[in-house]
């Protein structure tokens, strides 16, 4: 396989090269004659149908042809170039998240969150998880006409989780013909491979119109091992202090001694381990050798296959009535892959696992209570099944009031959200007693479980009362097939959400506004939503009996009613000083039955002082209701990744009289270092915790968050260079009453800057570590954000050597907030990891005939870091003091440098009615810097919003 794709990635370079011919022609899609008002359409951001798409709202619009230029294949990677765009939380590269939603994509704008930017499907709201994600890779790319962003919170309009903005994805239709289109890349390395192949079909006669699309996707698995940069935990500098404690060789503590088996090899888990029966065959303390890189065995990239199924339709009864409606059917599998289960006597504090005293593989002869080994040879697989399902259908009408238009249409939309979640390579703790429980050497020589008075028989069923012994001291070269089948645990997971919403809208003009200002129009319309749902973990996972992660049930529902109106007051037009002034008033009501309810509203002005700009500015009040997650959520079991605040080298408590005070009260000098599960003092911030934490539970008195928006802008088009715009949006995003789910560090650093309601957690009394961190959800505190957007669009008088273009979309974040709660002071984010000052896209496009090419720059601003040590190359900033509440604040600071990939697409349309398309990302391979503030990756030395390699592509598209 390695060779075919290496095959293909230097055809696709000497293509580019050589200049050699590339397509993505656009589809020709016929334009079929429907009911009145066929002029006015309806904009995102606006239910009001207007002839005008100036809007006061600053919105965004990637086309199709954007879409097959750039070698992607998910709606998410799509909109992961958008300036706007934070770092998914569940992004492909997030192999240690294991929430149901991780395999897909989604849209992060302004680094809100995923669950506060409302995603919708040809106006209509999409599945979403009980979490309150949308999962983009079960909309087939193929198949959109484009993806309208509205970088504006919209409550008043679409009602909950329009807070930081609305994507709206407008399906193809009216659609005449077939097409089909296929696509293949991958990595410069050959791995990565990613395909993508659709057909659609479709007819309009005089009444109707219908559209059938089928699309399959697959992207191969990327291993975090195959590169030197992703190779380890804290990149390829820092080895050791990645190093898992629990390595695959037996250790164990005997009368205050820790002892490990004797063995070859090193942290790479591959040798041979001495005879675990002789105590002898053991050395005390544990060395480097003795440690194990689990990022060798971790992916990087997840591997997904996508099958969709999509249909339109429309039926006009009339020239003023219509019937539309959208069926969609997808399919997702995904697959990661972790390192081995780091297993202990103590994996479920509440079932712990002794070596029997009676184990034929007991080297001390008593019972062993305190015991260490990585399961390496059973890597730990996760499997999810995702099926979403989507229908909507809806009457739609035209008629006249006097001299205006109206519309109006009444309809259903249907969600279903399905989730299967397989797991292996976990340790059935049942199994596992059994197995390192009394055994013995038989009279054929075989080691058997039970004693020789009283024998269980041999197998690998424990349902049946089975039993194979487990030499779990000896390491993998002593392990069998048999005993690993026998403690390999098979669990599933169950997740399903619900959503059904009806809704009845009408809109039009109302009369006309005096001076020729224009047409007084309006929207008004009633909604019933109910969203139901629940999340079935597996049953002996639940229970506490095997070493994956115990969580509780999830079940719940909600109900809603919603009514709003819109108002367009156009108040004068082509007098001086005002070629255009109107006015934009929206409200929403809505009702909820279990929190009550709440109005929100939202002001919107549009002034042309000249015909040349126009000055734009919004002011809104938008609100997330809590999702079924927040608010029924049954909570998990979560290894989490923490900096204790005591540390003395990693902590806060340097420099911070409350964090030092309370450090001191609990007995923490010092000399005081967090620990790793061998009692070795950790070398880096954000280390695993040694026990299960507690996260997730849901809080049934949770309100909603509230949120203002406020823009200001411009948009400047001289009419002395045609073809030239300019614009330009002031932005800020404040949220109050947030729903936070927050980190560990969190949570440990607001207790000790004294914010007594984040104190949910104990220490050990011997060692003083922290044992148990309780973190679940709560309304608390507030989050803002600030800055600019800027686009610059330029299309160049058509000259001999083609046709130029030229784009640029960039965002300056000035500030991104947050505290604690109502008394706690702001820290500011922007500038640090995740939150760079400046990030855009540049992209110039050229067309001459039936060539036509395409080169974009994407720029990400340099940022702080923490410092991983005190030496220069790792702490290039000492004295800074980064900020306390997040990703693990401090004194020093370590700036990173800026990078900017290119990538470039060339097209050529052929005679035959079919395209070519050969392109590449990131044309220089560059490397992306190492942050060591990411957790849930397998590398947390690279921003997985970055490139880290290479990507060429082909794709090519037929028309019948």
């Amino acid at each position: 396989m390695n060779f075919k794709s290496n095959k293909l990635r230097d055809a696709v370079v000497i293509a580019l090269v050589a200049g050699a011919s590339t397509a993505t022609a656009h589809a020709q899609e016929a334009t079929a004659s429907g009911a009145t008002n066929l002029d006015r359409i309806q904009v995102t951001g606006s239910r009001i149908r207007s002839v005008d798409v100036e809007t006061a709202q600053p919105i965004f619009t990637v086309s199709s042809e954007d879409i097959k230029k750039s070698g992607l294949v998910s709606v998410g990677d799509i909109l992961q170039n958008l300036s706007v765009a934070g770092t998914q939380n569940f992004s492909k590269a997030a192999v240690l998240t294991s929430n149901p939603e991780q395999g897909g994509q989604y849209v992060n704008l302004y680094n809100l969150n995923e669950n506060r930017t409302l995603v919708l499907v040809n106006g209509k709201r999409w599945t979403t998880s009980l979490a309150g994600y949308t999962d983009l890779s079960t909309i087939p790319s193929a198949l959109i006409e484009r993806i309208e962003v509205l970088k504006d919170g919209a409550s008043a309009i679409y009602g909950s989780d329009a807070v930081a903005g609305v994507v709206n994805i407008i399906m193809r239709s009216n659609f005449e013909g077939a097409e089909f289109s296929a696509l293949i890349g991958q990595n410069g390395r050959g791995d990565g491979q990613k395909e993508a192949y659709s057909f659609t079909a479709g007819t309009t006669g005089e009444n109707s119109s219908i559209i059938f699309g089928a699309s399959y996707t697959k992207e191969d698995p990327v291993w975090a091992k195959d590169r030197e940069l992703t190779a380890y935990t804290y990149g390829p500098r820092h080895i050791g202090a990645g190093l898992s404690a629990t390595g695959p060789w037996g250790r164990f503590v005997h009368d205050g001694t820790t002892y490990v088996l004797n063995h070859t090899g090193t942290y790479d888990g591959v040798g041979v381990g001495a005879d675990s029966r002789d105590l002898n065959n053991y050395h005390v303390g544990v060395t480097a050798n003795d440690r194990f890189n689990s990022t060798q065995q971790m992916m990087l990239q997840q591997e997904t296959e996508t099958k969709s199924i999509f249909t339109s339709l429309s039926y006009d009864f009339s020239p003023n009535i219509s019937f539309k409606s959208t069926v969609m059917y997808s399919e997702r599998d995904s697959e990661r892959q972790v390192a081995g289960y780091p297993l202990s006597a103590t994996a479920q504090p509440t079932y712990p696992v002794a070596i029997s005293g009676d184990s034929y593989y007991n080297p001390v002869g008593e019972d062993i209570t305190s015991w260490f080994r990585r399961t390496i040879e059973i890597p730990r697989i996760s499997q999810n099944n995702v099926k979403s399902y989507h229908f909507d259908g809806a009457l739609e009408g035209a008629f006249d009031v006097g001299d205006h238009g109206w519309n109006w249409d009444v309809g259903m939309n249907y969600n279903k959200f399905d989730v299967t979640q397989t797991g292996t390579g976990n340790i059935n703790l049942l199994a596992l007693e059994k197995a390192l429980g009394p055994s013995f050497l038989n009279s054929q020589g075989v080691v058997q479980c039970g004693t020789a008075d009283n024998p269980i028989a041999l197998g690998t069923s424990l349902a049946a009362g089975q039993c194979t012994p487990f030499n779990i001291l000896g390491g993998p070269s002593a392990s069998t097939a048999d005993a690993l089948q026998y403690i390999n645990t098979i669990s599933q997971a169950t997740q399903q959400s619900v959503s059904k919403q009806y809704f009845a809208n009408v809109t039009g003009g109302l009369f006309n506004m005096p001076g020729d200002a224009g047409e007084f129009a309006f929207a008004a319309g009633i909604e019933h939503r109910t969203v139901d749902g629940y999340d079935y973990p597996d049953q002996l996972s639940a229970a506490g009996y095997t070493t994956d992660l115990a969580a509780g049930a999830t079940r719940g529902k909600y109900k809603t009613d919603e009514v709003y109106l819109e108002l367009m007051i156009p108040v004068l037009k082509d007098v001086p000083g005002a070629k255009e002034l109107s006015f934009d008033i929206a409200s929403r009501y809505s009702d909820y039955d279990r929190f009550g309810d709440t109005t929100n509203s939202k002001f919107s002005l549009t002034w042309k002082p000249v015909e040349d700009l126009l000055v734009r500015a919004t002011y809104g009040k938008g609100f997330r209701a809590p999702t079924l997650d927040d608010t029924f959520g049954g909570g998990s079991q979560t290894f989490d990744y923490f900096t204790d605040p005591c540390d003395v080298d990693l902590g806060i408590r340097s420099g911070n009289a409350n964090a030092a005070a309370r450090c001191n009260a609990e007995g923490l000098g010092a000399d005081f270092h967090q620990q790793d599960s061998a009692g070795e003092p950790v070398e880096a911030r954000e280390s695993q915790s040694i026990a299960p934490f507690q996260a997730g539970v849901g809080n049934a008195e949770l309100e909603p968050e509230y949120s203002k928006t406020r823009t200001v802008g411009f948009v400047f088009s001289p009419r002395w260079v045609q073809g030239l715009d300019f614009s330009l949006d002031w932005y800020k995003i404040t949220i109050n009453n947030v729903i936070t789910a927050v980190s560990a560090t969190y949570v440990l650093q607001q207790c000790y800057n004294g914010v007594d309601s984040f104190c949910n957690y104990t220490r050990d009394a011997a060692s003083g570590q922290v044992v148990s961190l309780s973190r679940g959800n709560a309304n608390l505190g507030a989050l803002e954000t600030e800055g600019y957007n800027f686009g610059a669009n330029y299309r160049l008088p058509e000259m001999s050597i083609g046709q130029f273009s030229v784009h640029l979309d960039a965002n300056y974040l000035s500030a991104y907030r947050s505290k604690s709660d109502s008394t706690a002071d702001w820290d500011n984010y922007a500038g640090y990891w995740n939150f760079p000052r400046v990030r855009g896209t540049l992209g110039v496009n050229w067309a001459k005939g039936d060539l036509s090419a395409q080169w974009n720059l994407r720029y990400y601003g340099g940022y702080r870091d923490y410092c991983f040590d005190g030496s220069a190359e790792e702490c290039n900033d000492p004295t800074y003091l980064t900020p306390n509440g997040g990703w693990g604040g401090g004194e020093g600071a370590n700036k990173k440098g800026s990078i900017s990939y290119q990538d470039i697409a060339v097209t050529w349309s052929a005679p035959w009615n079919g395209s070519v398309t050969v392109g590449a990302r990131n044309i220089w391979n560059k490397q992306p810097p190492t942050s060591y503030s990411q957790t849930n990756n397998s590398s947390g030395s690279i921003d997985p919003m970055l490139d880290f390699d290479r990507y060429v592509f082909m794709q090519y598209t037929q028309r019948f």
